[in-house]
Order: structure tokens, then sequence, then C-alpha cells
């Protein structure tokens, strides 16, 4: 049986956005206009970014198991470019990936708990199926 760890996470992330586009998944109206953080110096230009950052957080949600906010905001960070001086990280924004998770919690695929969030077997199921149709 093939689950999401086992095949090839950009392939996933592409089909699983386009699912999540078909379930009518709602963007927030500033999601094409603000940064998604103070190293980037500009707004995402993907057509799909809301699409693939939902997805993203599914998989982080279904390898990791217990998902925060905080964490996030440091795997989608970057360095920050500082001129001559050597570039330092910075996290992301924690907006962007607070919305993200609030929207999926209402489609029933994450789930809040005390301390995070967590992969409902509704979303382990719909990312199973998606990773043996990419496979």
């Amino acid at each position: 049986m093939v689950n999401a760890s086992d095949v090839e996470p950009s392939r996933l992330l592409e089909k699983t956005a386009q699912k999540l586009k078909d379930m009518k998944i709602e963007k927030p109206a500033y999601v094409g206009f603000t940064k998604t953080g103070p190293f980037s110096q500009r707004p995402p230009t993907q057509e799909n970014f809301w699409y693939l950052r939902c997805a993203s957080i599914l998989r982080q949600a279904y390898l990791r198991g217990t998902i925060g906010v905080s964490r996030l905001r440091t795997h989608y960070g970057g360095k920050e470019k500082r001129g001559v001086r050597p570039a330092h990280h910075r996290r992301a924004g924690g907006n962007t990936i607070r919305k993200a998770m609030q929207t999926l919690e209402k489609a029933g695929l994450l789930a809040k708990l005390k301390v995070g969030r967590v992969l409902t077997p509704k979303g382990r199921k719909f990312l199973d199926a998606i990773a043996k149709e990419v496979s």
C-alpha cells in the first residue's frame, strides 16, 4: 500500500493542491498581495500559491503528527539578505499559515488539539488516496 510518505513530494503537492481547489477551499483576499515573511522581497507569484501552501501543511501534519503555527513558521522561513553582512534565518509570517490551518479545519482535514493541530482520519485518507493516484 502506497502512502503519502512514499511518493515524491512535489508531485503529491501539485495533485493535492488541485484537489483542494476542486473542493472549493476558500482563499483569503489578501493572499496575492502580501509577502510570506520578512525574508522575501515580493509576494508569491504562483497562481495556486494558497492551495500549494495548504497541501504542504497537510503533508507536514501527515509526516510530523502534531504541528503548530510556530513550528511551521520556522519550516517556511528563509534567509534574509542583509547586503554585505552575513544572511540570517527569519521565520515566515504566521497569519497565512494560521488562516490556512483554520480553512483546513473547516474542511474537516485537520483537527485542533490543546497544543496544536493534527491530521484527522478523513485528511489521512484524502492524502493516501492522492498518493495512490500519483504513484
